[in-house]
């Protein structure tokens, strides 16, 4: 059997990272893994499902405690991976789709757990311009005007990293861009480097 895919997916916000992951989740073809996050609760959203919403005090004490794959501090607010949604998964077969920042994603690639070093496939989605990715976070209507001034000044600086990444995927059209990000997916599941011999004998 072969081990999982960790699908390391990251982007500015209003890039489309977000629904082409849960999107990939929902058809089945990877489990999501939940981030935790101390930022409040958007309309509509569920603890555990979303995000675990912790406390700055509970995140604190789960770095302490080790609990955490990759955290940073991103728009003012924490967030983190636990290494209990991905690691197991990994081992079982199971491929993973995260949708994380570019500083959690250094740290995953920095990750001494070989485990984690075979599974990586990082992908940046990269918005096709400053001017629609303005447009499609004021769409959301989600977020007060000073706060979006904040993600997209947050958003260029981190549209300098895509070269830090194996694959990069320029949003267009969404289902184009769903094809292309599943694509690779499928992809990477027949590279020979990830197959046991038993599936090479099948």
């Amino acid at each position: 059997m072969r081990s999982g895919i960790l699908y390391l997916v990251s982007g500015p916000s209003g890039s489309g990272k977000s629904t082409l992951c849960r999107r990939l989740a929902a058809e089945g073809e990877a489990e999501f893994s939940v981030s935790c996050t101390t930022r409040q609760p958007r309309f509509g959203e569920t603890h555990g499902k979303e995000y675990f919403f912790l406390t700055v005090e509970e995140f604190e004490a789960r770095v302490a405690a080790g609990d955490f794959l990759e955290h940073a501090l991103v728009h003012g607010n924490h967030y983190g991976t636990l290494r209990s949604e991905v690691i197991g998964r990994l081992a079982a077969g199971i491929d993973v789709v995260m949708d994380i920042d570019v500083q959690g994603a250094a740290q995953v690639r920095a990750c001494e757990n070989e485990s984690i070093r075979l599974a990586l496939v990082d992908l940046f989605v990269m918005p096709p311009d400053e001017d629609e990715l303005a447009r499609r976070l004021r769409g959301r209507g989600t977020d007060s005007d000073e706060v979006i001034a904040l993600r997209l000044s947050n958003a260029i600086d981190e549209m300098h990293h895509w070269p830090e990444y194996r694959f990069r995927l320029l949003s267009g059209r969404p289902e184009k861009d769903y094809a292309k990000f599943k694509s690779l997916l499928f992809g990477e599941r027949m590279r020979v480097s990830r197959l046991s011999k038993g599936d090479l004998e099948v």
